[in-house]
């Protein structure tokens, strides 16, 4: 439910208490209707520069693609990110290499993470994301150490974060949980695996576990192990550095951010919840997530419980009070899907409505995706 900036002739508007102002600049007279941004028409989210509140509009149906087109308006409307989104600056060469402590050291391109560890015998590396690059990955890793890279950690399947591991040596182990392993063997028969990202085939896995491994290589120690729980996919693993006090685990917590759309891909909405726990019971000093240019705290941990459970609230209190018996009479009950839609946008637009003043100015992109996380966690409340 994101949508362009639009000209004002034309939007009814929502004001949700606040008064609206288009990024135009064209005030617009709004009016307070119970009901919250429904399926009569489409819901952007913007701030207001007078006010520094969220100001909504609502587009009819019929005029978004004239919006969408008039004016050469292209521009999402969104609340900017605040200075807590952001963390490591980028050098010319388009990435960062910093050490953490103790010889444990985090890569980013601004937009993914990976870990390695130099242990006086060879360099362990913890995923391989094909958007920083594999010659970039080697030339960071060259930056601070000559040691050859003899491990190499898969956090788990999925392309975007491993696609790039192709570049390392073949003779190196190449370890995962048995059951990333499992879904290499599948994937990587995909002649376009990796592709959407630049990146290709990589090594499969030569050392699997099912539940733990303790990983001594020299001087270092890393700790593997396999949530309780399913939550963003089967053999998502925590990564845990004992010395330096560091746990890598991917694509949960963001940050200073909402999570990705849709909880990040999460296969399992009541896991994704129960996992926030078990990142804290390590008692890291510093969490390395995955995404975007900072690393993450406890604190960043807790963040997102509390966000995450405001979404759960205000979905419960949507499928309590939407009733679809008024949506029906609106759209008759002939053609379901066209029922069902309407239905679930106004779940949707109802949570929404509800989370996004609150969060906007908390963790970045609440504004964009927290519309794809109530639709995720009120879909899951219905069928888990």
């Amino acid at each position: 439910m994101r949508h362009p900036s639009v000209p004002a002739r034309g939007i009814a508007a929502l004001s949700l208490g606040l008064s609206l102002t288009v990024t135009t600049g064209l005030a617009v007279t709004a009016s307070s209707p119970e009901l919250p941004p429904n399926a009569g028409g489409h819901v952007a989210f913007c701030p207001d520069g007078a006010t520094g509140g969220l100001q909504t509009a609502i587009v009819p149906e019929a005029e978004m693609e004239a919006a969408m087109t008039e004016d050469s308006v292209a521009a999402p409307c969104a609340v900017p990110p605040g200075p807590d989104a952001y963390g490591a600056q980028l050098g010319e060469n388009g990435y960062f290499v910093g050490e953490i402590a103790d010889g444990l050291y985090w890569i980013t391109e601004g937009v993914y993470q990976m870990m390695f560890l130099t242990t006086g015998e060879g360099v362990i590396v913890v995923d391989a994301p094909p958007s920083i690059g594999g010659e970039r990955i080697l030339s960071a890793i060259a930056e601070v150490t000559d040691e050859p890279i003899t491990h190499v950690v898969y956090s788990h399947s999925h392309a975007d974060h491993i696609g790039a591991a192709g570049v390392f040596p073949p003779d190196a182990e190449y370890i995962a949980h048995a059951d990333t392993a499992a879904q290499l063997e599948t994937g990587l028969q995909n002649e376009f695996w990796g592709a959407f990202v630049g990146g290709g085939p990589v090594p499969l896995p030569t050392v699997t576990f099912e539940d733990s491994m303790t990983l001594e290589v020299g001087s270092q120690v890393l700790e593997l192990s396999t949530p309780s729980v399913l939550s963003h996919e089967p053999g998502n693993i925590f990564v845990y550095a004992p010395a330096q006090n560091v746990l890598l685990h991917i694509d949960i917590v963001f940050p200073g951010w909402s999570p990705f759309k849709d909880l990040a891909q999460a296969e399992d909405v009541p896991g994704y919840l129960a996992v926030h726990d078990e990142m804290l019971a390590f008692g890291a000093d510093t969490i390395i997530t995955g995404h975007l240019s900072r690393l993450g705290t406890n604190e960043d941990v807790e963040t997102n419980k509390e966000y995450m459970a405001d979404i759960i609230a205000a979905a419960t209190n949507a499928l309590q009070s939407t009733d679809p018996n008024a949506i029906g009479g609106v759209t008759g009950f002939a053609n379901s899907w066209l029922f069902f839609d309407t239905y679930l946008d106004e779940l949707t637009a109802a949570c929404e409505a509800e989370v996004v003043p609150k969060w906007a100015d908390r963790l970045a992109g609440a504004d964009i995706f927290t519309a794809d996380h109530c639709y995720k966690v009120y879909m899951s409340l219905r069928i888990d």
